[in-house]
């Protein structure tokens, strides 16, 4: 398995991973990391516990424009528990670099996540089930 210094990502990216105490990638990470990172679109399928969101989240914080106000990621989850716990997981990938995901879900008040809207994520997870 390759380290994730091996995988080339910015030094807030490698301080998080560390700090999550994670050090070789699955090879979930393995095979879709460096694709995701050239601009690849993917299909990945693994068992629960294999990093699948590291797979796609570390590429996809790693390519963000801090600068950039604008949401510029996107992640759907089949349901709202799992919006949460994606959620959770990016915020904690890309605390370095300040990127903020935040979970939007039916039956939280409307408003709040209006204001949480308004501190501009980078990334929304979402899911089409209340």
């Amino acid at each position: 398995m390759l380290t994730f210094n091996e995988l080339g990502l910015s030094d807030p990216l490698i301080r998080a991973i560390s700090e999550m105490g994670f050090e070789e990638t699955t090879p979930i990470q393995e095979r879709t990391i460096p694709a995701a990172l050239r601009g690849r679109d993917l299909v990945g399928q693994a068992q629960t516990g294999t990093g699948k969101t590291a797979a796609f989240g570390i590429p996809m914080i790693e390519q963000i424009n801090i600068e950039n106000e604008q949401i510029q990621g996107i992640v759907l989850t089949p349901t709202r528990e799992l919006a949460v716990q994606v959620a959770e997981e990016l915020n904690r990938i890309g605390q370095f670099k300040r990127i903020r995901t935040l979970p939007i879900y039916g039956g939280q008040e409307i408003t709040r996540q209006i204001r949480a809207l308004k501190q501009r994520p980078q990334i929304i997870v979402a899911t089409p089930v209340g």
